[in-house]
């Protein structure tokens, strides 16, 4: 099960960006301006590595159960671990919301892989999610309106008329067709796994999702942070 656009991972439910507050209730990240410090504070915002594996836990749960037991095995696993998983996001105080949707998911996830009477169902929605991800944020750069720009744009300190700035709307244009990029090779790499019958290929490819995205919103928030700070952008 994904945890990928949750915005660094909204880049992907393939992974979101909280946006952090100051006491102003603006939402300017006058962080660290260095690639690496902002992919360790974005992969934080997706919920760090605890959080990412505790996401996980359901799918990954599941496919284990079903390696060692069989099809049922696995469902019992998983409305074990669902249940669990969604009361230890609780306790992180996560978003009630966010829980929810991934107590949701587990469980819309388990009604194709019991329909279908196959482990790898369980997967089949998370794998198409990529292909809409891709048309989504490639229908956004032909509007002018690239993803990463609509997302991190506050977050990067920019001015709200970005879109007429021409350096932010090229770096926030690159990073969204980059996303796409890595929509791509998602839906390829799953399609693979999926079509193979590697359920925990699969379970692994929804891990490695999070961490991905959000080096790619960590990109794109120096990037543009050093078109900002450039000086005054001329028009678009």
């Amino acid at each position: 099960m994904p945890n990928d656009l949750t915005p660094a991972a909204s880049l992907d439910p393939t992974a979101a960006v909280p946006l952090d507050r100051h006491s102003d209730g603006s939402t300017a990240d006058d962080g660290p301006t260095t690639l690496g410090a902002a992919w360790r504070r974005s992969l934080a915002r997706s919920g760090g590595v605890t959080g990412i594996l505790v996401a996980a836990a359901p799918a990954v749960t599941f496919v284990v159960a079903d390696a060692l037991g069989g099809l049922t095995w696995a469902f019992v696993a998983l409305a074990v671990a669902a249940p669990v998983v969604f009361g230890v996001r609780l306790v992180r105080r996560e978003s009630l919301r966010g829980a929810l949707i991934g107590l949701a998911v587990a469980g819309v996830c388990a009604a194709v892989a019991a329909f279908s009477g196959e482990a790898r169902a369980f997967f089949l929605l998370p794998t198409l999610i990529p292909a809409v991800l891709g048309v989504v944020f490639l229908g956004s750069v032909l509007l002018r309106r690239p993803v990463t720009g609509m997302l991190l744009n506050r977050l990067a300190g920019g001015p709200a008329d970005w879109r007429d700035h021409a350096r932010l709307l090229r770096v926030y244009t690159l990073t969204t067709l980059a996303a796409v990029g890595l929509h791509i090779l998602n839906l390829v790499l799953r399609g693979v796994a999926y079509l193979a019958d590697q359920p925990a290929v699969l379970a692994a490819l929804g891990v490695a999702a999070a961490p991905a995205f959000a080096a790619l919103a960590a990109l794109t928030l120096v990037t543009a942070r050093r078109a900002i700070t450039a000086g005054t952008p001329t028009a678009a």
